[in-house]
């Protein structure tokens, strides 16, 4: 099972969503993690660092930030991007799909653009 972090703009109605479906699921926020503040590479290194893969609604900046450290050598644990006018369910039931039916190794590297 996928380990995540969410960046802070992260609508946090999809991580409760996530949390009522796996319960035993190992998330995190970058408040919980004192990293609110942090700027895009900040959260990626940190985010490869714990193995987790890191959700964001930043299309704009994170995908090129992520890309950036790749062509500089570095691995991300992997970064799903969620468009927010995607409906709420979709994001929980595509998440989940993730999350359960795939491994951390399979997502080394990879930027991913919901919805599947």
């Amino acid at each position: 099972m996928l380990r995540i972090l969410t960046d802070q703009d992260v609508d946090h109605d999809i991580i409760r969503g996530l949390i009522r479906r796996i319960p035993q699921l190992d998330a995190v926020t970058a408040f919980d993690i004192g990293m609110s503040q942090a700027t895009d590479p900040q959260l990626l290194i940190r985010a490869e660092q714990e193995g987790r893969i890191l959700i964001t609604h930043d299309r704009k900046s994170m995908p090129t930030h992520a890309a950036d450290l790749m062509k500089a050598g570095k691995n991300i644990a992997g970064l799903f991007v969620v468009p927010r006018s995607l409906p709420l369910h979709q994001v929980i039931d595509d998440l989940e799909l993730m999350v359960t039916c795939s491994e951390a190794d399979e997502w080394v590297n990879v930027i991913l653009y919901l919805p599947l």
